[in-house]
C-alpha cells in the first residue's frame, strides 16, 4: 500500500507552471490506470492529464483554476482502495470562489513532494499569491484596498500586472476598481507604462487568454534574446509539383493521409540539416551545444488556441512516409488537446508554413533555445526566365530562414537556406518513400 503524489508536469521547455481547468475525480472516488485525472492549460497546450496508478483519490491539493509550479504535488492517490479520504477542504468547496491568481515563483528545483510556498492564499472571498501580497504591502496597500482592485485573471483574480497598473495609477483616479462594469479593461503590460484604454461602445476589450499571454511574452524574449537575420530566397517547386499530383492519390489510399508540400519541405530541411550541423544547435551562457539528433518542431495553428509546436523526435531517422506519418498523428493529437509533454519537449529546429494561409513570404520568431526556424510561403505560378534565357511559367515558393546571429553568421545561415533549397529542387519522390 502506498500513496502516490501526482506532480505538475511539465508540458514543454521553459515552462514552469500550469493551471488547473478541470479536476474529473473527486475525493474518495476510485480511479483506474491511464483514466483521466484532471484537465490543465499550460503557456503552450492544454492537456489532460492521466493517473499514474489505479486508486482512490485521497485528497486534491488545489481547485480549478490554480495555477502551480511544475513538479508541486497537486493530488494524492492510495492504491488501497479502502483508504481513507482527507477532510481538508477540496476544489468542489472552492467551486464558488474566484480562482487563485497564477504563482510568479522562480522555476521549481525543490523536489515534488516539498511543500509549496507559492501556493495561492485566501484573504476573505479572494485569493492573493505570495507575490502579490508582497507588492501590496511594500507599497503600503491594505488588504482592504487591494480588495478593491478588478482583476484580468479568471474569475477576476488580481495579478503581478493588476497591481502594477494599479500602483502606476493610484491616486489619478484612473485605477480600475472591483466595482466597475464587467467590460472593465484588462491591466496594461507591466512593460508598458502608457494609459490604459477605457470601454465604450466603439471599444471592445478581450483579456488574453493563458495561451495568447505566453506567446506573447515568449516572442518579446526570443527577441531579447536573439538578434535575428533572416535570409530570403525563392525555389522552384515546379518538380515536386508534378512528382506531388502524380502519387498524392495512391499515397492517400495507402497511408490515410494526405501528402503535403509541408512533408516535402520538412525533409528537405532535415536533409539541409544533416549537411549543416551548427544550425541544429542551442546557445547555453558561453557554450554552444551542438545537438546529434535531429528533433523538428512543426508548427500547429490550433483554431481558438493560437499556436503549438509539436516536435518530431529523431526525424534524422525518418524517410518522407515517416515524417509524414508522424506528423499527422502530432497534428490530430494537437487539435483534439491530446499532446503530451514529451510531445512538446526536446526541439532542435522549427519549421512554420505561413503560405497556408496565403502569405507570400514572412519572417517568424526563433523558438528558444533553437538558433533557426525556416518558414515557406505560399506556392504561386510566375513567369521566369530559365538559364537558357527561355520563358516559363514555374510554380515558385519563398523559402525564410531566420537564425540566431550570435551564433550563425550570414555566411552558414545562406549556404542552408541554399541547401534546402537544393533538396528541393532536385528531389525525387520516389526514392525517399
Amino acid at each position: 500500500m502506498a500513496k502516490i503524489e501526482v506532480v505538475m508536469p511539465q508540458m514543454g521547455e521553459s515552462i514552469t507552471t500550469g493551471t488547473i481547468t478541470k479536476w474529473t475525480k473527486a475525493p474518495g472516488d476510485i480511479i483506474e490506470l491511464d483514466e483521466i485525472l484532471l484537465e490543465i492549460s499550460t503557456d503552450k497546450v492544454e492537456s489532460e492529464i492521466p493517473s499514474p496508478i489505479k486508486g482512490k483519490i485521497v485528497e486534491l491539493l488545489f481547485p480549478e483554476g490554480a495555477t502551480v509550479d511544475v513538479g508541486r504535488a497537486i493530488a494524492i492517490i492510495e492504491d488501497d482502495l479502502n483508504a481513507a479520504v482527507a477532510a481538508a477542504p477540496t476544489p468542489k468547496a472552492a467551486e464558488a470562489k474566484p480562482a487563485p491568481a497564477k504563482s510568479e515563483a522562480a522555476p521549481v528545483s525543490a523536489p515534488a513532494a516539498a511543500p509549496a510556498p507559492a501556493a495561492p492564499v485566501e484573504e476573505g472571498f479572494r485569493f492573493y499569491t505570495p507575490l502579490v501580497k508582497a507588492m501590496a504591502k511594500d507599497a503600503g496597500i491594505a488588504l482592504s484596498e487591494l480588495a478593491s482592485i478588478a482583476g484580468s485573471g479568471a474569475g477576476g483574480r488580481v495579478n503581478k500586472s493588476d497591481l502594477e497598473a494599479y500602483i502606476a495609477n493610484r491616486g489619478k483616479g484612473g485605477a480600475p476598481k472591483a466595482a466597475a462594469s464587467h467590460a472593465a479593461p484588462a491591466a496594461a503590460p507591466a512593460a508598458y507604462s502608457g494609459p490604459v484604454t477605457a470601454a465604450g461602445p466603439r471599444v471592445e476589450i478581450t483579456p488574453m487568454d493563458n495561451m495568447r499571454k505566453a506567446i506573447a511574452k515568449n516572442m518579446v524574449i526570443s527577441k531579447q534574446t536573439s538578434p535575428h537575420v533572416n535570409s530570403i530566397d525563392e525555389i522552384d517547386m515546379t518538380n515536386l509539383v508534378k512528382q506531388r499530383n502524380a502519387i498524392k492519390d495512391e499515397f492517400k489510399k495507402r497511408e490515410g493521409i494526405n501528402l503535403t508540400f509541408s512533408h516535402f519541405v520538412m525533409y528537405a530541411i532535415v536533409q539541409a540539416l544533416k549537411d549543416h550541423a551548427l544550425v541544429n544547435a542551442s546557445i547555453e551562457g558561453d557554450n554552444i551545444v551542438v545537438k546529434k539528433d535531429i528533433n523538428l518542431g512543426c508548427a500547429v495553428a490550433v483554431p481558438g488556441n493560437g499556436l503549438v509546436v509539436p516536435v518530431l523526435k529523431n526525424a534524422q531517422d525518418l524517410n518522407l512516409t515517416g515524417l509524414a506519418r508522424n506528423l499527422d498523428v502530432l497534428a490530430a493529437k494537437a487539435r483534439n488537446k491530446k499532446l503530451t509533454m514529451d510531445d512538446l519537449s526536446g526541439g532542435t529546429y522549427t519549421f512554420t508554413n505561413n503560405g497556408s494561409f496565403g502569405t507570400l513570404i514572412a519572417t517568424p520568431v526563433i523558438l528558444q533555445p533553437q538558433v533557426g526556424i525556416f518558414c515557406t510561403g505560399v506556392i504561386k505560378k510566375r513567369v521566369m526566365v530559365m538559364e537558357d534565357d527561355a520563358i516559363a511559367v514555374r510554380h515558385m515558393m519563398y523559402g525564410t530562414h531566420t537564425y540566431d546571429h550570435r551564433l550563425i553568421d550570414g555566411e552558414l545561415g545562406s549556404k542552408f537556406l541554399a541547401s534546402v533549397k537544393h533538396y528541393l529542387e532536385t528531389m525525387d519522390i520516389s526514392k525517399i518513400l
